[in-house]
């Protein structure tokens, strides 16, 4: 193991072979579907996520933050293997408890050096700080200037993503239903931004065509260093890779990756959602 190794949960999407090829220590969080509790990651994949999900009659699902104790018991393993330090980057503590267990387990291995950084996003926003992170670490660079960093990149990490429909909001009391319901007689395809922990609607156009064109306008309002494609089973998301590449030429095709949405964000925006995480330049 590396001198700094890296952590996070399972809120960043990241593909399982990622993390492992990275060694990336991943903190599952807690999927519920009625009476049955998941580990996401572990024991339920993102793809049999979704197959729940979009089964008819399936109970809405709930998600909750995993206990310091396994944080604490993952931060073990990790020193014990060889780590000198830990950089853990996880989901805004404005959107889950994840934050606040990796900070008591910090604190209950006060002599240990842990780094606890709050991405102040989720998803691939989370996913592409832990990308950093690893590039940093593998660089030698220290752990308090890792985290330094990534705390600082994190202001210039931006969510976009534009909803297929509102009822999946609906039901998670995002909204009421009567706006569900003048939404879906509208065809109103919603655009939601995640920026600084915060989810808010930057625009609601009439038509997916309308919407997919519209989120092109908002990836480009600043110079992009990264990027990665967001869907929840989505049927055009390569068609909408290849409008981004066409759109933004500068960009490496092989580094834009399109990203299957998991658990954590998954139950808010349903299936059938398009969007971009962006990593602009400073």
């Amino acid at each position: 193991m590396r001198r700094v190794a890296i952590f996070t949960d399972s809120a960043c999407d990241l593909q399982d072979a990622e993390v492992a090829a990275a060694g990336i220590g991943v903190i599952p969080l807690l999927v519920t579907f009625g009476d049955v509790t998941f580990r996401a990651g572990t024991e339920l994949s993102t793809a049999a996520f979704w197959e729940r999900m979009v089964a008819p009659g399936a109970p809405f699902p709930k998600t909750a933050a995993a206990s310091p104790g396994e944080f604490k018991e993952a931060y073990e393993a990790a020193f014990g293997a060889g780590a000198e330090a830990i950089v853990s980057i996880h989901v805004a503590a404005e959107l889950s408890g994840t934050m606040k267990s990796a900070q008591i387990a910090r604190a209950m291995l006060p002599d240990r050096e842990i780094h606890v950084v709050d991405s102040r996003a989720v998803s691939m926003a989370e996913g592409l700080l832990v990308r950093l992170g690893v590039e940093l670490a593998a660089e030698g660079r220290p752990a308090a200037d890792i985290a330094e960093i990534l705390e600082s990149r994190a202001n210039d990490i931006v969510i976009y993503v534009a909803l297929e429909t509102l009822e999946y909001m609906k039901k998670g009391g995002r909204i009421s239903g009567a706006q569900a319901a003048i939404g879906t007689l509208l065809s109103v395809k919603p655009i939601v931004v995640v920026k600084d922990g915060v989810v808010g609607s930057t625009d609601r156009p009439r038509t997916r065509s309308k919407a997919r064109a519209r989120l092109l306008e908002l990836i480009g309002d600043r110079p992009i260093e990264r990027l990665s494609i967001l869907h929840s089973i989505t049927p055009d998301v390569e068609a909408f890779r290849d409008r981004v590449l066409v759109s933004f030429p500068d960009l490496d095709p092989a580094a834009v990756t399109i990203e299957l949405v998991g658990p954590s964000v998954g139950p808010h925006v349903g299936p059938g959602c398009v969007g971009a995480v962006i990593l602009y330049r400073p």
